[in-house]
């Protein structure tokens, strides 16, 4: 993407309160601990922090973004384009003429405009302000999770005004050309090797201007509103994870592209089993005659019912592996597996008929060994 103005006005490791040499997992505990404090549902009036916060996370937590990010606040005021010191168009250079970020809608319109890259006069203007990124949550049962769902998730945040489709002009008339700049939507100076460009002031870089404005939204092609988008989950999510939808965020300003909308993913439990990535985790109590002696056991999985063979002296907390029945693991593009955990129960009531058998059983087999371990701190 290209590199936005935003991104010379605004230190996003600041906005998270990271340092420069966080690591990605260090980012992402940033963002969650900040928009959780911050969302506009926990905490009204903080839409606006809510905003840079998203943003911020949005650029940093992206791999590319946050390099390309870097290389170019590295470049400091536009590697002294905020002047050229001593150059052309710099104080003390030709022109004595000072280049300003707010002036320029990216580096393409900045390197294009200075060697003749850039728009020229009569090209249709696309400039405007992007959407905000904004974020939702979404509670999925256990099932819906590794299954995958599609769903509806209602958003609150500003969209296209329904009444104008977003020309800002009232039903029946269309914006006019902008008179300043003939709607080109920037305005240039030349001066002999280069050419200058800044947005127009007139009509913001769109080009037109709204003459007749929609009772709607007063000409700004923007209402807030409740609205419904639809997202489709991908099989195997897991708890926390954050989907993005594109261009399903805030909508922009003139003719500026809408922001993504981000959800994410709250996961139920179940009532039997439990999930550690794309496995399935199962306990299954068994008798002491049964791990001693051996057996089969059915077992529940998402799927259906299985069998599951138990040998003879299987001691209590051994964990067994079925194959093919977790959660999908779509980067591997397989299924994960079940893990069943047997367990011997141990009775807390016996009747007469059991005590007598198990007193039968402890007077023939003796004390078991003793054999004494340490336990580890984490064991403790």
């Amino acid at each position: 993407m290209p590199p936005q103005r935003e991104w010379f006005e605004k230190d996003y490791y600041e906005v998270l309160g990271v340092p420069k040499t966080a690591t990605a997992k260090e980012i992402t505990s940033a963002y969650r601990r900040l928009a959780k404090k911050h969302h506009p549902d926990a905490n009204p009036g903080s839409e606006e922090r809510f905003k840079d916060i998203s943003a911020a996370y949005d650029v940093l937590g992206d791999a590319a973004k946050r390099k390309e990010y870097d290389e170019v606040r590295a470049l400091g005021p536009m590697g002294g384009a905020g002047g050229f010191p001593g150059g052309f168009g710099g104080p003390g250079g030709p022109g004595g003429t000072t280049f300003r970020v707010e002036d320029m809608g990216d580096l393409g319109d900045l390197f294009g405009g200075l060697f003749g890259g850039g728009r020229r006069r009569g090209r249709t203007a696309t400039a405007g302000r992007r959407g905000a990124d904004i974020e939702t949550d979404v509670h999925l049962s256990f099932e819906d999770a590794v299954r995958g769902v599609t769903t509806t998730v209602h958003v609150d945040s500003d969209a296209r005004c329904q009444t104008c489709r977003g020309s800002g002009s009232a039903p029946g008339s269309t914006p006019a050309t902008c008179p300043r700049c003939s709607g080109t939507g920037s305005l240039q100076d030349d001066q002999g090797l280069f050419s200058l460009s800044q947005i127009c002031p007139r009509c913001g870089g769109r080009g037109t201007i709204v003459t007749d404005p929609c009772p709607t939204c007063h000409g700004t092609g923007v209402e807030h509103r409740n609205r419904e988008v639809k997202v489709r989950i991908p099989p195997g999510v897991e708890d926390g994870q954050r989907i993005r939808v594109k261009g399903r965020g805030a909508a922009g300003q003139g003719n500026g592209g809408p922001g993504d909308l981000y959800v994410v993913v709250h996961v139920g439990r179940h009532r039997y089993f439990g999930r550690r990535g794309h496995n399935l985790t199962l306990k299954v109590p068994v008798t002491f005659a049964e791990a001693a002696l051996g057996t089969t056991l059915t077992v529940p999985t998402l799927d259906g019912p299985v069998t599951l063979r138990v040998p003879a002296g299987t001691p209590s907390g051994r964990t067994f592996r079925v194959k093919g029945r977790g959660a999908p693991a779509a980067a591997k593009g397989r299924l994960g597996d079940l893990m069943v955990t047997v367990e011997v129960a141990v009775p807390t009531e016996l009747t007469d008929e059991q005590r007598a058998a198990v007193e039968a059983l402890g007077a023939v087999s003796g004390p078991a060994p003793r054999h004494f371990e340490g336990v580890e701190d984490d064991e403790r």
